[in-house]
């Protein structure tokens, strides 16, 4: 058996990986073997695969046998490469620790500066390059770093250490006024000394013994932190709310040290390729002059824009714009690029994917085929749903004039369009329980580091003092398409007091803003918000994906005003309509279904429904008129009737005198009504068959709307949907209720129309018996709401209590995603295609579709489409995920054909010849 590598060198032009090996090296590792490959300036380095995350864990934190070893001998190689070594007294290789998981998780997991740095090799350092405070600043970065990541001591201790040294030294050395920052490259060589004093003897309080200065032992010590990083609190929530399941862990990167703190002519910078916000074909991102990598992302600092760059650093700048052309005709998307710039030479420090704005999606990926960098396929898969629902975001309504100039607070830059409104909330700790309880937060920081993750995704936008647009906050609120403003300089924060200042003006936590992450502009109050204007892209791309998809994509509505909402949103027809919730429409029309119920009689019950038909007839031509030459599929009554009345005294007392009858008799009829499981209840079609004179009322009512619609030029295209069959003999017979109804109104009319009679398939049972339930049907929809429910065993509306569990993947792990909201394939998707085999086996061409609120997931939209469904039908808003989903199905079906070898057919045997 060959043993297991678990290291991958690159370097001097060549690498042992490459790009495509994201799963075992990380995005980050695989990214820095690909630039190598290519020949770019990338430091010389080596990368511990996710596996060996993986089995650290799964061996209760010990690493695999041979790593050691194996990690030793990549030193050496680092060494020779570098000609520079470990340790050395008079020219030390210094190296980076970093971590880095298949999936980009922006700030979540340890990075650690300078590695390699003791009391003995920072003298070295210093004389190597002839700039002892470079070589001083440099060590007390990785003494904080290493002290914080790798040993638990709390970061802002040695934040505190750092301050008291600027306070007390370098202000006065300086004579810096009170109301000016004292900044990190303020503090001179002397000072650096006493704070690097100071942080040692912080360390040995805290952790009870020295600094180490055996380079090996500070290697292993941020490997650990690296790896355990990956199962800290702040990643878990990341992924959690990233719906990340299924990562091994993270890779760990040693890459050799560049220094951007050399001076004037170093620095540091993030970039992208394209401009993240809009997609616009220009270059976008921040750079620190005499900065370490970390001080960007980290926002510590305010960056100068590339532009100002440009002007400052020319050569350096140039040496940058060569390799954003290379890395975007190689990997053919905008990428995200940190770099370093030593003494005037650049050095590429890590490439990936660039995280856009949901516009910015869109138009990138128009864009890149225009400039026949990738075909429509690729462009229409690169879209992910995060992307089209991003797209519908609200905007700040321009109108409001005078609002505007008024509730003005401060500007700050722009990071992430679109808008918010919400309280505000000075820690991630109050968003969250803002959110929890309902409102809207807005979180308000100095800077976010990675543990406000959950904060900042409960939030409806962030908003921070410092930072550039490539900060920490940008970057992770630019991946959720969240509005988000940095760099706002002009505000100050009081975490102590809970309140901010901007403008002359104190807002206090719990207060309203509202952020204009277009502009960079912060408002006071809660200011209106409409919707946003979709950019050309969108229409386009989507487009693109309709002539892709081969199913259709119909809406789940109730009311006129949505279903022409959502035709406008590319729905081809409605799936679902629900009868019921038309009953809850007036005052007049729940007293006439409440009638219904009370009555004891069939003439009183026909009596109470001949009032709730023209009602019923009413809303149907509207819908029909929204929907003219698309097909529409009508549930009958569905719910038990225990929802339509009611429950209290008062209400039971009004219901009598309204229906001329006693409290009593109601009392009583809602005391009979009463049931254990009304899931499992008298509902659905077991409703018509107790009172078919509600089935023949809403069928009449039906057709009778859709014969009045006809003759006014409308093309109608009504389907009768019967809900929670559970037996064929149980659909012919409503069915033929239902036939004989309808008919009997076209004849009535004398207007023809064609209609279709079916059924949701929502028990299992129905499912499992799909084939003898299909003679009946001339169409059926899967209600996979019931269906998941009834499958499982479990209450949607109370697995909340114990499902987030069954989810974990660090608990029980059982599903990989909420089988409530996408489709348990396993389980719950065996029933459907088992009941599609068995009813098309007696009705080849019979139509099927899927209803429940899974038809607006991508993965069981894509689930339906492997399945042999006709059409999905979601939610208004819902129906561009759907059409994308269906799109991306289609090019997945024709990549999984091309990669299938067709198999030839064997030449039938020879017979012998008898000689």
């Amino acid at each position: 058996m060959a043993k297991m590598k678990n290291v991958y060198f690159f370097g001097a032009k060549q690498a042992e990986g490459d790009g495509t090996m994201k799963e075992l090296l990380g995005g980050k590792g695989a990214g820095l073997a690909e630039m190598t490959s290519i020949g770019l300036p990338v430091p010389a380095g080596f990368t511990i695969t996710t596996e060996v995350c993986d089995l650290y864990y799964k061996n209760g934190r010990k690493y695999p046998q041979g790593l050691i070893e194996e990690v030793a001998l990549n030193i050496k190689k680092l060494e020779k490469v570098t000609g520079k070594k470990l340790g050395d007294s008079s020219d030390p290789l210094l190296v980076s620790v970093r971590s880095g998981a298949a999936v980009s998780m922006p700030g979540m997991m340890e990075t650690i500066l300078n590695l390699g740095l003791s009391d003995i090799s920072v003298e070295g350092l210093a004389k190597k390059t002839g700039n002892r405070r470079f070589a001083l600043d440099a060590y007390r970065r990785f003494i904080m770093m290493y002290g914080s990541t790798a040993m638990g001591i709390d970061r802002e201790k040695f934040d505190h250490a750092f301050a008291e040294i600027k306070e007390s030294y370098t202000r006065k050395r300086l004579k810096i006024a009170n109301t000016v920052k004292v900044a990190d490259t303020d503090v001179n060589e002397e000072e650096l000394d006493i704070l690097l004093k100071n942080y040692k003897a912080l360390y040995k309080k805290e952790i009870k013994k020295d600094f180490p200065q055996d380079p090996v032992e500070q290697l292993w010590g941020a490997i650990g932190a690296v790896f355990n990083s990956w199962m800290a609190d702040k990643a878990i929530t990341y992924r959690k709310v990233e719906n990340l399941v299924g990562v091994k862990g993270t890779a760990v990167n040693i890459v050799q040290m560049v220094f951007g703190n050399m001076g004037e002519t170093s620095g540091t910078g993030v970039c992208f390729t394209r401009d993240p916000n809009t997609g616009e074909n220009t270059f976008y991102g921040d750079y620190l002059f005499n900065a370490q990598g970390e001080d960007v992302v980290a926002g510590i600092r305010t960056p100068i824009k590339l532009s100002d760059f440009e002007k400052k650093d020319p050569k350096a700048y140039k040496q940058l714009l060569a390799v954003r052309k290379t890395l975007e005709k190689h990997y053919t998307d905008m990428q995200d690029l940190e770099f370093t710039v030593e003494e005037g030479k650049l050095y590429m420090l890590q490439c990936r994917t660039g995280k856009r704005s949901p516009a910015a999606a869109f138009k990138i990926a128009v864009d890149l085929v225009t400039e026949k960098l990738i075909t429509r396929e690729t462009a229409v898969s690169r879209i992910k749903t995060s992307d089209i629902e991003g797209i519908f975001y609200p905007a700040i309504d321009k109108s409001q004039t005078a609002d505007l100039k008024s509730a003005f607070l401060v500007q700050g830059i722009d990071a992430v369009p679109g808008a918010a409104c919400g309280k505000v909330c000075f820690s991630a700790k109050k968003a969250e329980e803002i959110a929890a309880s309902g409102e809207k937060a807005i979180l308000v920081r100095k800077e976010t580091s990675p543990e406000d993750v959950g904060g900042m995704h409960a939030a409806q936008g962030i908003l921070t003092a410092t930072g550039g647009k490539t900060s920490h906050a940008a970057v992770v609120a630019r991946g959720w398409g969240k509005c988000c403003i940095v760099g706002c300089e002009k505000m100050d924060i009081n975490y102590e007091k809970k309140f901010f200042e901007a403008g002359g003006k104190t807002i206090k936590e719990g207060e309203y803003i509202t952020l204009d992450g277009s502009s960079g502009n912060v408002y006071k109050g809660e200011l209106k918000l409409v919707a946003p204007k979709l950019p050309p892209a969108y229409d386009t791309l989507m487009k693109w994906a309709d002539d892709l998809r081969t199913i259709k994509v119909r809406t789940n509505v109730d009311t006129p005003y949505d279903a022409v909402h959502a035709r406008k949103l590319g729905a081809e027809g409605i799936g679902l309509c629900r009868t019921e919730h038309m009953f809850f429409d007036t005052e007049e029309r729940i007293l006439a279904i409440r009638e219904m119920i009370i009555a004891d009689t069939i003439e009183g019950r026909k009596k109470a429904l001949s009032k709730l038909l023209p009602f019923q007839t009413k809303d149907f031509e509207g819908i029909f008129k929204a929907m003219d030459g698309l097909g529409v599929t009508i549930r009958l009554i569905d719910p038990p009737l225990h929802e339509f009345v009611p429950h209290d005294e008062n209400g039971q007392k009004a219901l009598a005198k309204a229906t001329g009858t006693t409290f009593e008799i109601v009392r009583q009829r809602v005391e009979k009504l009463h049931e254990a499981n009304p899931m499992l209840g008298h509902r659905g079609c077991r409703l018509a068959v107790t009172y078919p004179e509600i089935l023949e009322m809403q069928v009449t009512a039906i057709m009778t709307a859709a014969c009045n619609m006809t003759k006014k030029g409308i093309t109608v295209l009504p389907e009768i949907m019967i809900p929670l069959v559970i037996d064929g003999k149980e659909l012919k017979m409503l069915a033929d209720i239902a036939r004989k109804t309808a008919d009997a109104v076209i004849e009535k009319k004398k207007i023809p129309v064609k209609y279709l009679v079916g059924t949701m398939i929502e028990t299992p049972r129905a499912a499992l018996l799909a084939d003898k339930i299909a003679l009946e049907a001339d169409f059926f929809s899967f209600g996979t709401n019931d269906l998941t429910q009834m499958t499982l065993g479990m209450s949607r509306d109370d697995a909340g209590k114990f499902l987030p569990d069954y989810v974990d993947e660090n608990k029980a792990g059982i599903f990989r995603y909420d089988p409530f909201q996408s489709l348990d394939q396993e389980g719950v998707g065996l029933l459907v295609t088992n009941g599609i085999d068995k009813a098309r086996s007696v009705k080849a061409k019979l139509k099927i579709g899927i209803c429940g609120e899974h038809g607006g997931d991508s993965a069981s939209v894509k689930f339906c489409c492997r399945s042999g469904m006709d059409y999905v039908s979601a939610s208004p808003f819902r129906v561009p995920v759907a059409r994308l989903a269906a799109a991306q199905a289609s090019i997945e079906a024709k990549k999984r054909a091309l990669a299938t070898p067709v198999q030839k057919k064997k030449a039938p045997a020879k017979k012998a010849v008898k000689k």
